[in-house]
């Protein structure tokens, strides 16, 4: 579950720091193929796992991307300055209703995953797969803060 919190966090401060960078686009696609070996690595995937392990892997990794992405730009259109304290208690039971719906969309993307997943891979696998994305992620975040701006 940590994964789950620590995600979203990576993609906004990945998604604030680009608009220092142009390149997102190359920075994400590096962090893409970087997770790709990781993984690959970690749960020692067979040639014919593999083959069938990716694909779904991409469709679920593109889909909780978007799913974060429009969570997060719907907050954040409504969080510009002073917005909040703007805010009726309708707007905001609708942005929470919003987010809660989200969520469990974000939910359902993982549950669909894991089985398709489960025809793939075995279970030990999906395990090792939780751990390997949390790893990564973690060490992807440590480097961040390593290499990150200074004040």
């Amino acid at each position: 579950m940590k994964t789950n919190r620590l995600f979203p966090i990576i993609i906004f401060l990945l998604s604030i720091h680009s608009f220092s960078q142009p390149r997102f686009g190359e920075k994400r696609e590096q962090i893409k193929a970087l997770k790709v070996a990781f993984i690959t690595n970690e749960l020692s995937l067979t040639s014919d796992e593999a083959a069938r392990f990716w694909p779904i892997y991409n469709a679920f990794d593109d889909k909780q991307f978007e799913l974060r992405h429009q969570k997060m730009k719907s907050f954040m259109d409504r969080m510009d300055e002073g917005a909040l304290d703007k805010m009726s208690e309708k707007e905001a039971s609708d942005l929470l209703n919003q987010m809660e719906s989200n969520e469990e969309d974000l939910y359902q993307n993982r549950k669909n995953f894991v089985n398709n997943l489960k025809v793939v891979i075995s279970p030990i696998k999906i395990i090792k797969l939780k751990k390997a994305e949390e790893n990564f992620n973690r060490k992807l975040l440590q480097q961040y803060r390593d290499k990150g701006p200074r004040k």
